[in-house]
């Protein structure tokens, strides 16, 4: 799911229910408000961050798990898909460098686009 490439990569397959797991991860105030299906796992929007589940090798029993504090974020921007370009893409410009999500046909960009906005600019 993740490549790492100069830029990390992500691609978002379709709105999912918040997995009952996420609780495990979230801190004092936290609150999960929406979740994404990624090819083995899931990507949370919370209050506060995005988190990536990364399941990994054959079995998926490795899971490794970014975090990504709305702080970090820099600058974003969004490009809706078009006839002969099937995926939407979110690019975001962080301290740590930038990250491309990939948005598979069906996923609503613009409400994408309002939740990293609705969560950075408060």
């Amino acid at each position: 799911m993740a490549e790492i490439s100069g830029i990390l990569t992500w691609t978002f397959i379709s709105v999912c229910p918040i997995p009952d797991d996420v609780k495990d991860l979230l801190v004092t105030g936290e609150e999960a408000v929406a979740a994404y299906k990624t090819f083995r796992d899931s990507a949370i929007f919370t209050n506060k961050r995005l988190i990536v589940r990364d399941a990994q090798g054959i079995t998926g029993k490795k899971v490794e798990i970014y975090s990504l504090p709305y702080s970090s974020i820099n600058m974003w921007s969004t490009e809706n898909a078009g006839t002969i370009d099937f995926n939407a893409e979110v690019e975001l410009w962080t301290r740590a460098g930038r990250i491309k999500i990939n948005l598979k046909k069906g996923v609503d960009i613009r409400r994408f686009d309002k939740l990293i906005a609705e969560f950075l600019l408060k």
